[in-house]
């Protein structure tokens, strides 16, 4: 929508892919409405209909599907597939999400470096000389009529409190709303561009339409802030929280397209000529075009990674184990309300691989079902799916009692039926199954009929009380020991030993030197109401 007195710029924004490249969660072999390769014909068909357009992705592409796991971790030949892919589709900016660092700073220096777009991050400095990490924290694009475009990128700044210290290893993390603020400022003084988009790997803390609080203020997202109290953006693209949302909030246009490819934010800034000659916004629109069942895979796209999807998948159907007795989730709602065989055998497993007696662990998704009779490697990255390493954290009994406070908010009583429900504070913004743990080693009940933070109603160690004032050691996954899902009471207390070896990897070891895995229960705790 180009004439001569005025000319409209185009943003397109992916985020959190999560190495979804191809249709398909890999627990079966459907044809689902996500991945980027359909979301290349949506950019192929949004770059003929506007020629003035800036394609930048937001963050978290590095991980999150067996596709990613595999190269990183079998394989790491040739250019690594995310760079091919930000090659191919002529991405313009790509900005650091918090997964990046996941498999370490090697894999991800050579995911920047062999990408041919800049990766961005005001915000993650070195600790050395407190300069940005991965080059220059923005760029300035020249789109036709000589319109400055300024993007700039900066990512959540809660990265430490749930990454592996080793993969994060001379890096420091600064707070993104006064990281924006600050270059914001300079860019607007120094450059003097006609429009500033900020990239921001982080999300909402606050609802853009009411302002009230969706999360704890914990910092992990600032968006609502930087729109309320930042002066000189024009566009905030977000990310993070895996939420589909377009609109404007005092005068900023935003946008974050959901996750795994499902969608892709659209915002257009509409520049009118003034009088000497320069430009200014007049209009700002902002939408998220889904993928429906109308959009088709990029054939050209998937040829990129051909050989490499079939690597995955011939590992992805090795069988590793057989399971004797049943580890099947067939209800994960049912699964969290009382103690299940498959919860006990991941439990079973961080306890017996570190030593420890105390243990707790989540059914991280709906979608889990645990193990059939023939155990693959599908069956482990589909149940566990995220790249967690182990620690054993020292607790006090005080602790592990708010902790398990903690897990009983995930439920509440249906007023009208008296049922049981997960609270809409796990639901919303998005699905936050992976924040409610089961625990072994110690028995306990959970009675939600009462008020939140009295809901504990028996805590025992061997049949015995537990001491408030003991210590005892207990592991878990590193996002929960670093008190990510609200776990303030976790965080930042003694680490007393580390696993640095993935979580997906203790599973399928486990079961390929046993061969055979035996379900177990033991029936050491429950949810009543």
């Amino acid at each position: 929508m180009n004439s001569q007195n005025t000319v409209t710029v185009t943003l397109l924004g992916t985020s959190d892919l999560h190495g979804h490249f191809f249709p398909t969660d890999y627990r079966g072999p459907e044809d689902k409405p996500l991945g980027l390769a359909k979301l290349s014909n949506i950019i192929r068909r949004e770059r003929s209909e506007n020629p003035a357009l800036l394609l930048i992705d937001n963050g978290d592409i590095l991980q999150g599907t067996p596709f990613m796991y595999h190269y990183a971790k079998n394989d790491r030949s040739g250019i690594h597939p995310a760079a091919r892919a930000l090659n191919v589709l002529r991405y313009d900016v790509a900005v650091l999400g918090n997964h990046e660092f996941n498999y370490g700073l090697e894999l991800l220096n050579k995911a920047t470096e062999e990408s041919s777009c800049p990766w961005l991050s005001a915000n993650i400095v070195n600790k050395a000389d407190g300069q940005p990490a991965f080059g220059q924290p923005y760029r300035i694009f020249e789109m036709p009529a000589g319109i400055r475009i300024a993007v700039l990128g900066v990512t959540t700044h809660y990265i430490p409190n749930w990454e592996d210290p080793s993969n994060i290893q001379g890096l420091a993390f600064e707070d993104a709303l006064a990281t924006t603020q600050h270059w914001v400022k300079l860019i607007r003084e120094t450059e003097n561009p006609d429009a500033v988009v900020v990239c921001y790997h982080g999300g909402f803390e606050r609802d853009p339409a009411t302002g009230e609080a969706t999360e704890p203020l914990t910092g992990e997202n600032q968006g609502y802030e930087m729109c309320s109290r930042l002066e000189g953006i024009d566009a905030l693209l977000t990310g993070h929280q895996h939420r589909l949302l377009a609109g404007e909030l005092n005068g900023i246009a935003f946008a974050q397209p959901g996750s795994a490819g499902q969608a892709i934010a659209k915002i257009q800034l509409v520049f009118e000529q003034k009088a000497d000659g320069g430009w200014e916004i007049g209009r700002k629109m902002a939408e998220l075009i889904h993928v429906d069942d109308s959009v088709t895979a990029d054939e050209d796209f998937f040829a990129l990674f051909i050989e490499d999807e079939r690597r995955t998948q011939e590992w992805l159907d090795q069988p590793i184990g057989t399971a004797e007795g049943d580890l099947s989730i067939k209800d994960p709602f049912a699964a969290r309300q009382t103690d299940h065989a498959f919860t006990e055998f991941v439990n079973r497993v961080q306890m017996e691989v570190t030593g420890t007696e105390i243990s707790c662990a989540a059914i991280f998704t709906n979608e889990a079902r645990g193990f059939e009779q023939r155990i693959t490697m599908r069956d482990v990255v589909s149940n566990y799916i995220y790249p967690n390493t182990l620690k054993v954290v020292l607790l006090s009994g005080r602790d592990i009692r708010e902790a398990l406070e903690q897990n009983a908010r995930y439920f509440v009583i249906e007023e009208q039926t008296g049922s049981l429900r997960v609270s809409e504070s796990y639901l919303w913004p998005k699905p936050q199954h992976f924040n409610y743990d089961m625990w072994e080693g110690i028995e306990y009940e959970l009675d939600i009929l009462k008020p939140e933070g009295q809901r504990v109603v028996k805590l025992l160690r061997h049949g015995e009380p537990l001491n408030p004032d003991g210590a005892y050691e207990v592991v878990m996954n590193s996002y929960r020991a670093g008190g990510g899902g609200n776990f303030d009471m976790i965080k930042d207390k003694p680490v007393v030993r580390e696993i640095p070896t993935d979580m997906t990897e203790i599973l399928a070891d486990h079961i390929m030197r046993r061969g055979i895995i035996r379900a177990s229960c033991d029936h050491n705790w429950k949810v009543v109401y």
